[in-house]
């Protein structure tokens, strides 16, 4: 592998990915994202009720297990796993659903132009389009398809 190859990240078999999702479903989580970029591997797992320090610690053994037996590289690495905080992404549609009446900060493509709006999220219109009302009252959808990156604002 050349420098250029050993930077940025890097993709993750889809069977690997696979098991990591198994492993977390087997500790009663889901994997939301996982990605190896720098030498690292980082795993988000979320849970109906939040994630504990014991979640992360169970399914990095876990994962930690798999990678020795499927002999994951040559390189050492740094696997990180971890709950998705209180400003979550929005990984998936569902996710635009469950979280409907929270405040997010989204990032999309629209007519060419990137562009960020922060609102009250309505959920989805047709499966793919994130409706939202913005703090002036206008309400906007924004096709999924789109978007760049979709967050939780945290509200205190």
């Amino acid at each position: 592998m050349n420098k250029a190859q050993s930077r940025g990240p890097k993709t993750i078999s889809p069977d690997l990915e696979e098991e990591f999702h198994a492993i977390a479903r087997w500790a009663g989580c889901e994997l939301l994202n996982s990605e190896l970029a720098g030498g690292t591997l980082r795993l988000v797992i979320d849970r109906e009720g939040g994630i504990t320090h014991g979640d992360c610690e169970t399914i990095s053994k876990q994962i930690s297990a798999l990678l020795d037996v499927v002999d994951f590289g040559q390189q050492r690495y740094l696997l990180e796993v971890s709950s998705p905080g209180l400003d979550r992404p929005l990984y998936k549609a569902s996710d635009y659903e469950r979280f409907a009446g929270h405040r997010v900060r989204v990032t999309h493509y629209s007519d060419g132009r990137k562009e960020t709006h922060v609102g009250r999220l309505e959920g989805l219109a047709d499966g793919d389009t994130a409706v939202l009302e913005l703090d002036d009252g206008e309400r906007i959808e924004l096709a999924l398809d789109g978007v760049v990156k979709a967050r939780l604002e945290i509200e205190l």
